[in-house]
């Protein structure tokens, strides 16, 4: 892993990205605990052992930059800066939800946080951020857009035209390909002729880098060189970064028929916070104490989202059709 020396990024910067990747680490264990018990309604696709990811990325933008999520969404939105109150409720289906409790697990949205939305179909995500892109362009902005999505969507369609657009107009959008080796229970070793999904880049001649997933300090360095390109108008750039779920493709599927259980250890061994957590004792960016209070601090803050949702209404049956598109 990258020594904190290496990057140019503060004391408070660093602290800001432990604390993001605990805390989409807390947020999905309290989902596991919700789910388990039955308190929860629907599905949830857990974002557990890919936090590097997210907040690597997540670290170099602002606000007024957009992201397009997956299902696998939750780590996306929590590094962009969701509200996890709102969060919260969304999934147990509360009127305070973002989407007043009718969208669930993979449809969180901000756009006052630059987040277009989860999305629960496959690769639907990255043409919406190569629009956004294209948006941005057109205003003459120096907003960038990030679509992430897993290793599955890049043998879609949607990957491969939008990546021919953003390089044939250069678009500001960075591509980040999360590849944790498996579509649902497809190993995607046996579906694609590539050994890296970022060589497809070479076809769009546009830069194409593989990363290691769960060094966040790794994916935040190549990202910051693709927002950087994207901010100075040079066009997209595809980041594929080499990461693992822990959990199963969702809460109800446990991931053990069609996973070698040597190799889930073996990830499971690399896990990003760990490793992070390590790097900052060595390079004495921070004490034990300092760790142990972040945790707790991040610990305080999910209890307080998941008592904000579990005493928020549901909404009344009156609802039922309300905000809902009808042609």
């Amino acid at each position: 892993m990258k020594s904190t020396k290496d990057c140019n990024l503060s004391k408070s910067q660093i602290s800001k990205m432990y604390q993001g990747m605990i805390k989409i680490r807390y947020f999905e264990n309290k989902i596991v605990e919700l789910y388990s018990s039955g308190k929860m309604p629907g599905i949830a696709h857990l974002y557990i052992g890919e936090e590097a990811v997210a907040v690597g990325v997540c670290a170099n933008l602002t606000s007024r930059d957009f992201i397009t999520s997956t299902h696998r969404g939750h780590g996306h939105v929590i590094a962009q800066g969701a509200d996890l109150k709102k969060m919260m409720a969304e999934i147990l289906g509360k009127k305070s939800g973002y989407c007043k409790g009718k969208g669930g697990s993979m449809h969180i949205i901000d756009m006052k946080k630059g987040i277009l939305g989860a999305n629960g179909i496959v690769a639907a995500g990255i043409p919406i951020a190569t629009g956004a892109g294209y948006s941005s362009k057109f205003r003459g902005t120096d907003q960038v857009a990030v679509a992430f999505f897993g290793d599955a969507a890049s043998n879609h369609g949607n990957f491969h035209e939008s990546l021919n657009m953003a390089a044939a107009w250069k678009l500001p959008v960075i591509y980040v390909c999360e590849n944790n080796l498996y579509g649902i229970s497809v190993d995607i070793r046996k579906v694609t002729n590539t050994k890296n999904i970022a060589n497809r880049a070479c076809a769009y001649n546009i830069p194409g880098y593989v990363v290691d997933g769960n060094d966040v300090l790794n994916v935040y360095e190549v990202t910051k060189k693709a927002v950087e390109r994207a901010r100075n108008k040079m066009g997209p750039t595809l980041i594929e970064c080499k990461t693992y779920r822990w959990k199963g493709h969702h809460l109800g599927d446990p991931g053990i028929i069609y996973r070698p259980e040597e190799e889930r250890k073996a990830w499971m061994d690399k896990c990003p916070i760990k490793i992070f957590r390590e790097r900052l004792l060595k390079d004495k960016v921070f004490t034990q104490d300092e760790i142990i209070l972040f945790e707790k601090e991040v610990k305080e803050i999910i209890e307080e989202a998941l008592d904000f949702a579990i005493n928020s209404p549901f909404p009344g049956k009156e609802e039922a059709y309300e905000d809902v598109f009808m042609s």
